[in-house]
């Protein structure tokens, strides 16, 4: 009787321990667009320059994870912690399945390149830490994902991956 009640109370108490040790879920919003990765620091020596200068190179890859709906990226937001901010004012229609990089500096934007210029050349992303949220048209946040180096970029190379 008493090796009932101890198995029952070790049973009781390895549930507990396993439900304490289980690790917090991270905010899902219910989006079809969500951020892939980002490229938060471009390879080489930091320049801002339009000519000559790596802010091409520093970019963010946004996939439509949707099964079956198209979505047209024209009013999302990105934005980072500190503002800085990019509005997609063209339309560019994301298949289920595709994605987008949007990159700095200056280019033509393709949607056969499967890309969108910023059109500016001053980077965006933080190469120690930042926030980055990408906003639908209506204002609701579709994703939202902060990073800092040390604990995000464990292999160094300025790519976090968040969504496969």
């Amino acid at each position: 009787m008493h090796m009932r009640h101890a198995l029952a109370a070790a049973a009781a108490a390895g549930t507990i321990a396993v439900i304490a040790a289980a690790p917090a879920q991270a905010t899902e919003y219910s989006s079809a667009l969500k951020v892939k990765g980002v490229q938060y620091d471009a390879p080489g020596r930091d320049s801002n320059k339009c000519s000559g200068g790596n802010a091409k190179n520093e970019y963010l890859t946004i996939k439509n994870y949707s099964r079956s709906t198209t979505v047209n990226l024209k009013g999302y937001v990105v934005k980072d912690a500190a503002g800085n901010k990019f509005t997609f004012t063209a339309s560019h229609k994301l298949e289920p399945g595709d994605y987008v990089k949007l990159r700095g500096g200056r280019g033509a934007d393709s949607d056969a390149g499967n890309v969108v210029y910023r059109q500016n050349c001053n980077f965006i992303w933080n190469n120690d830490k930042d926030t980055i949220n990408l906003i639908k048209p209506t204002g609701a946040k579709a994703d939202v994902h902060s990073y800092t180096k040390r604990a995000n970029d464990k292999d160094g190379n300025g790519y976090i991956n968040y969504h496969g």
